[in-house]
Formats: C-alpha cells, structure tokens, sequence
C-alpha cells in the first residue's frame, strides 16, 4: 500500500480518543500491572506515547524537512518517559497525551506537505537513510503497535481467570513490544 498523508493523520488524530475511551477511570488493577519483569504497564505505555510527542515524531520531520540526509536525528530514549513525565494520575498523562497529539497534528497540516515531499530523505541514527514518508507511516504503525501491547497487557491480568478459555484467546498467546529495551 502506498503512504498517504491524509489517511495517517486521520489515524493518528483518534488515537488519543480511543485511549481516552478504553482507559480513563479504570481500577489501577487495569492500569498499573504489567506483564512481568521489565515490562511496561498501560500507564508506562502512555508515558512512552507523551514522550514520543514531544522528543520524537515531529523533532524528526522539523530535522528532514531543513537538514535532509545531512543531520542524523537524536536517538530516541524509549524508556526517557520515567524521568519526564512524573504525573501520577492517568486521566492527566490522557489529557497530555490528547494536547501534545493535537499540536503536532496542528504543526504537521500547517507544513502542507505535498505528495513529491514525501520523498525526501532523512537520516536516521540507527537505520540510516529514511524517507518523511516511511517516518510518518510509522508514527502512525507506532500507535497501533502500542494499542495492541496495551490490549494485550490488559488481557495478562486475566489470563489465569479465564481458565482452559485462554486457549482461544489469541491476545494472552501474543509476545513481543512489552519491555523497555
């Protein structure tokens, strides 16, 4: 499938509404647990998604779109949530989250990126040379990935109250994405 701009911003213009919708108000139970040692929770994941806000998806297309291949983004810290973001209550790193989505959202329309801009390549720490394209793609792959782990994390605290169910549950047989590493 071929990268389209618009369809990506419509995907990542509802992300913080359908966590909004699943997450605000649920018993810490659903919220705080995790799937283990060095695994993250669903309020980790959050703290990681406001991270990647502010340090991450728009740094990068502001450094391709001035510098192109010649300025190598900054690593991103996908851990670096822990010593940013010390909110203790959900329902605010929600409302960050929504705010920081909205004016990077804002931000990248104002750019007016046409589709030849798309091309244009950037530098990336680890994988080398990048398109704005394959960038904005996985902002978007970025937050489904992070729906599933959180799903699936949330299905972990009943994985044993299902019973002889879990055989059918495909989520509790999912692994991958969880740890900060």
């Amino acid at each position: 499938m071929e990268h389209n701009l618009q369809h990506t911003i419509s995907l990542l213009a509802r992300t913080p509404a359908a966590l909004d919708l699943l997450l605000r108000d649920l018993p810490e139970m659903w919220t705080l647990r995790n799937e283990g040692e060095n695994t993250w929770s669903v309020f980790d994941v959050v703290g990681h998604l406001i991270h990647a806000e502010r340090a991450d998806w728009m740094p990068r297309v502001k450094i391709l779109l001035q510098f192109g291949e010649t300025r190598t983004f900054e690593r991103f810290d996908r851990g670096g949530f822990g010593r940013e973001n010390q909110d203790t209550q959900l329902g605010n790193r929600l409302d960050e989250f929504a705010h920081l989505r909205s004016e990077n959202l804002r931000e990248l329309r104002a750019l007016n990126l046409q589709p030849e801009k798309l091309g244009l390549r950037g530098r990336h720490p680890s994988l080398g040379v990048v398109t704005l394209s394959a960038l904005l793609a996985t902002w978007a792959a970025h937050d489904l990935t992070h729906l599933h782990q959180i799903s699936r994390v949330m299905a972990h605290q009943c994985r044993e109250a299902v019973g002889p169910w879990s055989e059918y549950l495909g989520v509790l047989h999912c692994t991958g994405h969880s740890s900060p590493s």
